[in-house]
């Protein structure tokens, strides 16, 4: 919606030479996990990152007035999908951020799109985004499944885990991760001797955690996150899984994770990842503002919410509008940004946004200087070799 300038700030700019401007009404909605397995990574920490990118990108000298709402979708795709309605509906919400769990973000996907809005999920892992339920008017920000395995699954194959067992969190993000993971464990010489479906969320691992020691697996693959993941790799420290010989695959984890657990129990640990805060001057500045504020140093998901908050602010100031979602995600993927936290960054035909991922192993308490000191940089991967190929029909710029 565009504001109409009073008859007095117009006299004023007519007088000065000054260009005649109409600010432009920017509403985004920061939907996730708020109070559960989820809330570390994403939560209130997703908000205060969309905050310091409206900051950073000097919304209101460049005349976009942006307005941030959030709401808890406890991880339920019936929720998600009604608060989504109403935003778009209702409330006048132009774009959707974050929106962790997949099964979720698949449903606000949908609803985005018959609206005509904007989705720019940092938040959830599921291929489908930008495969099968692929729309013009989502963006997949952050990572994926297929991301994720390329990282961790090829190095820890390649590191002589050939036989592999998952515990998979039983909804569309747990099973894409297992067979995203499966194909490249395949691809590198392994195999899969075995799988367990995992309630979600699950407290208890104890039943799961032996049928995989008693598969034989030099590798437990851990298809699940947040504090799903936590649970599993500390009950497996109780029952001397690891110091057993089996290795565990946390195929997405965060630092928050690492944090929570420790480094004593989290040693050696490989994870894939598209930012750490101590990756270089620029992440370490914005992550000491960002800890500054929540106490907490951030995930890649939060800092993806910067990241393509920014982006979409960018893309709507060069429309000039932020009205037709189609339009502003078709734009975002005529550019190329530069973010303080991301690098570079493109957006693909079908949604997907390339940069570089990242192979850490977290830290021995020996090596670690401090209480957030917990990566070492492996290797880096480019876009290109990190995310799955685009499918031809999901190329909504030859639509």
């Amino acid at each position: 919606m565009m504001k109409k300038l009073s008859l007095a700030t117009a006299l004023c700019a007519l007088s000065t030479g000054a260009a005649f401007a109409q600010e432009i009404d920017v509403k985004l909605g920061v939907l996730n996990d708020r109070s559960g397995v989820y809330a570390d990574l994403s939560g209130e920490g997703s908000v205060v990152a969309a905050r310091m990118a409206v900051e950073d990108f000097k919304a209101a000298d460049k005349g976009l007035n942006v307005e941030i709402i959030s709401a808890d979708h406890q991880n339920k795709p019936d929720i998600g999908s009604n608060i989504a309605r109403q935003w778009y509906e209702v409330d006048g919400v132009n774009a959707i951020l974050d929106v962790p769990t997949s099964s979720v973000a698949l449903a606000v996907a949908d609803i985005t799109a018959e609206k005509n809005g904007v989705l720019i999920d940092s938040g959830a892992g599921s291929t489908q985004l930008t495969r099968e339920q692929c729309r013009p008017t989502t963006v997949h920000w952050t990572y994926d499944t297929a991301a994720l395995a390329t990282g961790t699954g090829a190095a820890m194959t390649n590191a002589g885990g050939k036989k592999w067992f998952f515990l998979t969190a039983d909804y569309a993000f747990g099973h894409s991760l297992e067979e995203n993971t499966a194909r490249v464990v395949e691809d590198n010489g392994g195999e899969v001797v075995g799988q367990v479906n995992v309630p979600f969320p699950a407290q208890d691992f104890s039943s799961f955690l032996l049928q995989a020691q008693g598969s034989g697996a030099d590798v437990i693959g851990l298809a699940n996150a947040g504090g799903d993941t936590v649970n599993a790799i500390k009950q497996a420290s109780e029952f001397g899984i690891t110091q057993a010989g089996q290795k565990l695959a946390a195929l997405l984890f965060f630092v928050t994770d690492v944090h929570a657990l420790g480094a004593q129990t989290a040693q050696g640990l490989s994870l894939t990842e598209a930012f750490y805060w101590d990756q270089n001057d620029n992440t370490r500045a914005w992550s000491k503002r960002f800890m500054d504020i929540q106490d907490a140093q951030p995930t890649m998901v939060q800092a993806g919410v910067y990241s393509g908050t920014m982006a979409y602010l960018a893309a709507v100031e060069a429309l000039g509008s932020a009205e037709d979602g189609k339009a502003i995600v078709a734009k975002m993927k005529e550019m190329e940004f530069n973010d303080p936290l991301f690098g570079k960054v493109t957006v693909r035909g079908d949604g997907r946004a390339l940069h570089d991922m990242y192979l850490f192993e977290v830290k021995s308490p020996d090596e670690s200087t401090g209480e957030w000191d917990l990566y070492n940089q492996i290797s880096s991967i480019t876009g290109e070799e990190a995310f799955l190929p685009m499918l031809p029909e999901c190329d909504f710029t030859k639509q």
